[in-house]
């Protein structure tokens, strides 16, 4: 008999988003400013919206608890809804509308509709009620009231002390209930709510001292964009630094609602704490690196790693754009050994950057057996990044890298001299943009089944 999924409710203020996307070639003739043309308009939910989503994207049990406007935006706003339990009441306010304009992948200006402050708004006993059926429940203040409501403010201080409450605040929101299990500001959010100043960790960690003093709630996790977060679960505690992969994200909207949902959803299914917020890092670093909210539409996209927070793909076009030459080899790299490492620092020396393009976890268990691959893809691919040779790393889901590399289009491909030119069909590949095949020497004592063999012996 399987067990029931988590009840998890979000409860918070709701925004509509808008995507204005386009190309720009000109000046306008008005004013020194580019002139956008259109080509593509999207719309999704903000705020505890947004949160709701990626929970129902994920496939969890979810309900949303909320206010809303009797407005055009506020239709819209449900037709991005659909599918999700909806648990609502009136606002005091339109619903706030937040446009962004891209030009060229680039953004360039966001408008703002109905985000002037309103009254706070009143709560019903439906809103309430469905708060007690929760696993756990997410609160995502964005600073329109419904988190500064008294009687809802009351009902999540009862609830605390036995369901997980995971609080998502705003500088222009209120603080959370004493109790809550975990507050998640970012950096940024942390500093202005503390008034403590400073940068980094030192900052950080000052900043999430203040706040834990002051809110009195379990432990406060402050974000840190491309370096992670800091756990600090109590005033006299050692701060806890959980490091995130090395991601390229040109837009990190929706980075930190998705880190709320993750680690709601964690705490829901019974981890502790540090593991769930690791976990939550996790997945909001793999979420930027899949294109952030413009992914929920799409299917994954491969997931591009890169040192110095750059994309494999970027890694190969500046490359290029230097006059260099772009080098990539491909395998498992399940259990790094030493013959590995020859392998890469020799293929490093043929061009001007090491592009590793690697199976990832279905595709090795699909090629090895269900006992494989021993370590999972998110560690493969640390471990290889943590090599001074290696630039980048990029994670296919297919059998063979041909797809990988056909987005690449490297100059070189290296394999171990195990393999003959005739044996790797990617040669053709390769010659269709001009690109060539060759092989390093090989290191036959060297291998990752010799090594598993005698873990296990050891074992």
């Amino acid at each position: 008999m399987s067990t029931p999924s988590p009840s998890l409710v979000v409860v918070g203020d709701l925004l509509l988003d808008v995507d204005l996307d386009g190309a720009s070639h000109r000046l306008s003739p008005d004013a020194p400013v580019p002139v956008v043309d259109v080509g593509e308009e999207g719309r999704r939910p903000g705020g505890a919206g947004l949160v709701a989503r990626l929970l129902a994207h994920d496939g969890h049990d979810v309900t949303l608890v909320t206010v809303m406007a009797d407005d055009d935006a506020a239709g819209r706003l449900r037709e991005t809804l659909e599918g999700i339990r909806l648990v609502t009441g009136p606002s005091t306010g339109p619903t706030p509308v937040k446009t962004r304009v891209r030009a060229n992948g680039h953004a360039i200006a966001r408008i703002d509709h109905g985000c002037d402050p309103v009254p706070v708004p009143d709560v019903t006993d439906e809103m309430l009620a469905a708060l007690d059926a929760a696993d756990a429940i997410i609160v995502a203040d964005y600073g329109r009231g419904l988190a500064a409501n008294d009687r809802l403010r009351a009902h999540l201080a009862r609830l605390a002390p036995n369901v997980p409450i995971v609080w998502d605040p705003h500088p222009s929101g209120t603080a959370p209930v004493e109790g809550v299990a975990v507050v998640t500001p970012n950096l940024s959010e942390a500093l202005r709510l503390s008034e403590v100043s400073g940068a980094g960790v030192p900052a950080a960690t000052a900043a999430a001292s203040e706040l834990l003093a002051r809110w009195g709630v379990g432990a406060v996790l402050v974000t840190l964009g491309g370096d992670g977060a800091l756990l600090t679960r109590g005033v006299e505690a050692t701060p806890h630094v959980l490091p995130a992969p090395r991601v390229h994200a040109p837009d990190t909207c929706g980075a930190g609602d998705r880190l709320a949902a993750s680690l709601s959803a964690a705490l829901a299914a019974g981890a502790e704490l540090t593991d769930a917020a690791q976990r939550a890092v996790d997945d909001a670093s793999a979420f930027l690196a899949r294109g952030g909210v413009g992914s929920l539409d799409h299917e994954p996209a491969p997931v591009e790693l890169g040192g110095e927070g750059v994309t494999a793909l970027r890694v190969a076009h500046r490359t290029r754009e230097a006059g260099g030459t772009v080098v990539a080899t491909g395998g498992c790299f399940d259990l790094l050994h030493a013959g590995h490492a020859r392998t890469l620092a020799a293929a490093r020396q043929l061009g001007d950057c090491l592009i590793v393009c690697m199976n990832s976890d279905d595709s090795v268990r699909r090629l090895k057996g269900e006992s494989r691959p021993i370590i999972g893809q998110d560690d493969r691919a640390e471990l290889l990044l943590a090599l001074e040779c290696v630039d980048a790393v990029l994670i296919f889901d297919e059998d063979t890298p041909e797809a990988a590399l056909s987005r690449l289009q490297p100059d070189l491909w290296v394999k171990g001299g195990d393999y003959t030119i005739e044996e790797l069909p990617e040669s053709r590949l390769l010659e269709t943009w001009g690109g060539r095949t060759v092989t390093v020497p090989f290191h036959p004592a060297r291998s990752t089944t010799r090594l598993a063999s005698a873990l296990a012996k050891v074992g």
